[in-house]
């Protein structure tokens, strides 16, 4: 590499918005590489900063770390993406955005009919859980009527 096309930690963490402590932990997870100096000081590709705006995309859409890296490795090695390596991610999430986007709306759409209604006694609201009858049932733990995508746990 040419010393112009190496970044610093400080100048990777200003372009990428993530903070040096977060890059170290990607480096650590394989989700990023670093070369080092003599000095043992980290120097990254330039095209770092777009596996960070992947990393930052994909965390804001939901992918878990695992799933992260796993679309990362399907990357190529040793030589910078191509939008066509790229087009092949972007592929896969297609249908994820879309079923976010249905999940969305349809959370959306609910509370409008009961929060737009004025009413305040839930008695209309399609995601309320009058008597509890939610409780025995076979779905997974959480807010058994939002939509599926939404009652993911958090990592």
């Amino acid at each position: 590499m040419e010393p112009t096309d190496v970044l610093t930690v400080s100048e990777v963490a200003h372009r990428s918005g993530f903070a040096p402590s977060a890059l170290r932990y990607y480096e650590a997870q394989g989700l990023i590489e670093a070369a080092r100096t003599a000095g043992g000081q980290r120097r990254y590709a330039r095209s770092v900063l777009r596996r960070l705006a992947f990393i930052r995309a994909a965390s804001n859409v939901g992918l878990a770390l695992e799933e992260v890296r796993a679309e990362l490795a399907r990357l190529p090695a040793g030589r910078t993406p191509t939008k066509s390596d790229w087009h092949r991610i972007s592929v896969d999430w297609r249908a994820r955005l879309d079923e976010q986007v249905a999940a969305l709306e349809a959370l959306r759409d609910k509370l409008d009919s009961c929060i737009g209604c004025g009413c305040l006694s839930l008695k209309q609201c399609s995601i309320s859980n009058p008597a509890d009858k939610a409780a025995d049932s076979e779905d997974a733990p959480g807010a058994a009527y939002l939509p599926d995508l939404l009652r993911r746990p958090t990592h």
